[in-house]
């Protein structure tokens, strides 16, 4: 071979390599980005070319799939739709073909495609069997009939709010409910209906942002349900060991560094009362002293141990609630109330419930229980995992007495339920500058049944911008319905 002739072969010898080397590349370093490159229609024309597997609760579906036209643009054949989405909404979120999805639509969207490498061997027999392929069904810990009374409740309230039921013994998720919300199945296709019903529901057109999962991502100051928090520190570090010693608590109390007493609200028994007497009429004065007393380390650290500063993963992502560092004494005081820098989700706090409840044993909250195939066959379980131990179970029983008492004969009487041992805590917190805005109502609570079980622990949170506001208290707005998802839980079991 002459000389021009070899160099022309080696050129394109090493046009071939560089071909391969370029074709590997895309192939397998480059074949999970490009997958998911929001550009990829092809990926948008598989995720809808097929029925979605469904999402369940209490066995039934609340989500199914309905074939739209393929004339004219949309080439996607398949659109989600769901049962009463507005009440499911914070729970599915929304799959469109136009805007994504989100929630447990998009965390387990392989499972619900049928993409997921968990269900090649059926995938695998179905393409054998010329059988079409089928998404995967997600089943959740949710109770429908705990969830209609949390959604009801919250929509007859009228203004905006979250509640969050747990099970203290599993961390399971029974109810997940957040007000105003929205029906994903409006926007689930790519007409202009869709289009303008999605823009409607956006906060700059909206300002109560119905799309805003307030159960999960909006944390606010949680006022005197914290002093649980407050009264298990005590406990905890043995500032007191009992529910029904005095406490050190002068009337007034000025709080460390200023001249300013923390007040209560009215006329209260507070001078040197028991816990379960600050507790059953709340008292600022006592609560804040035990902050002040125990020091920002003491609280943190026990706040932390409820959940404070750190993200929950459900597996939808909750936000981390706050309890400050590097506070003064004052500032401890305050934010021993629930006040000053002090914030929840309402998640945040029905764990708090949850784990007084279960014996002072936090346990991980999660809401899919299994995933299944198609045919039914479980591909994966979620087992119960204890998250933290708050308090220590005799602890965990004085303060159960003392929330018991707040609902017997305290400011939580609205929660009492026959023949059901209720214990819970109020919260109506504080909002705006110079607390000018209307107060945010929150209840905590538990229920304990007569073989001693707590089969449901509850948070709610109600704002209402409308409502008189001497008519607003955790009592007043909130307890009622955080008594009828407990009613609801019991009835159902």
């Amino acid at each position: 071979m002459n000389k021009p002739l070899r160099r022309i072969a080696i050129f394109c010898g090493l046009l071939v390599l560089t071909l391969l080397v370029r074709d590997n590349w895309l192939q397998y370093l480059k074949a999970d980005s490009l997958k998911d490159d929001p550009k990829n229609r092809r990926v948008t024309i598989a995720r809808y070319s097929t029925p979605r597997g469904d999402i369940i609760v209490d066995g039934n579906p609340i989500t199914g799939s309905a074939q739209t036209s393929t004339s004219g643009l949309n080439d996607l054949k398949y659109k989600r739709t769901y049962k009463n989405g507005a009440m499911w909404a914070p729970v599915t979120g929304y799959a469109s073909q136009a805007y994504g999805a989100n929630q447990l639509e998009s965390l387990e969207d392989g499972i619900l495609t049928g993409n997921d490498d968990r269900l090649f061997f059926r995938n695998t027999l179905d393409m054998i069997t010329g059988k079409p392929k089928s998404g995967g069904n997600i089943v959740t810990t949710l109770n429908a009939a705990a969830q209609k009374a949390a959604y009801n409740g919250l929509k007859s309230q009228g203004g905006k709010g979250a509640v969050v039921a747990l099970d203290p013994s599993t961390g399971k998720i029974l109810a997940l409910a957040s007000y105003p919300s929205y029906d994903p199945s409006v926007f689930a296709g790519t007409s202009n209906t869709d289009a303008a019903a999605w823009k409607k529901l956006q906060k700059k057109y909206d300002p109560n942002d119905p799309m805003l999962n307030r159960a999960l991502r909006e944390t606010y100051p949680p006022g005197s349900t914290f002093k649980i928090v407050t009264a298990s520190a005590a406990l905890q570090n043995g500032l007191y060991s009992s529910a029904d010693e005095a406490t050190d608590s002068p009337l007034p109390w000025t709080m460390p560094g200023t001249t300013t007493p923390l007040k209560n609200e009215g006329n209260l028994p507070c001078k040197n009362a028991t816990l379960r007497e600050a507790l059953r009429v709340s008292c600022n004065s006592v609560f804040g002293k035990i902050g002040a007393d125990l020091g920002n380390d003491k609280m943190l650290a026990e706040a932390k141990k409820y959940g404070f500063g750190s993200e929950q993963f459900t597996p939808i992502r909750s936000n981390a609630s706050v309890f400050s560092d590097n506070m003064n004494a004052s500032q401890t005081a305050l934010s021993s109330i629930g006040q000053y820098n002090t914030a929840a989700t309402p998640l945040q706090m029905a764990m708090v419930a949850s784990a007084v409840a279960n014996d002072g044993k936090l346990m991980k909250p999660y809401m899919i229980d299994k995933l299944q195939s198609s045919n039914l066959d479980t591909i994966a379980q979620t087992e119960p995992q204890e998250l933290s131990q708050p308090l220590s179970s005799n602890n965990a029983q004085i303060l159960q007495s003392m929330m018991e008492t707040v609902v017997q004969k305290g400011t939580g009487t609205s929660a009492k339920i026959n023949g059901v041992t209720v214990g819970g805590k109020t919260g109506t917190a504080q909002h705006g500058v110079d607390n000018s805005e209307n107060p945010y109502a929150w209840f905590l609570s538990y229920a304990k049944t007569s073989d001693g079980s707590s089969p449901v622990a509850v948070a709610v949170v109600i704002e209402d911008d409308n409502a008189n506001r001497d008519d607003i208290s955790g009592g007043g707005l909130a307890a009622p319905i955080a008594k009828s998802v407990m009613e609801a839980v019991i009835n159902n079991k």
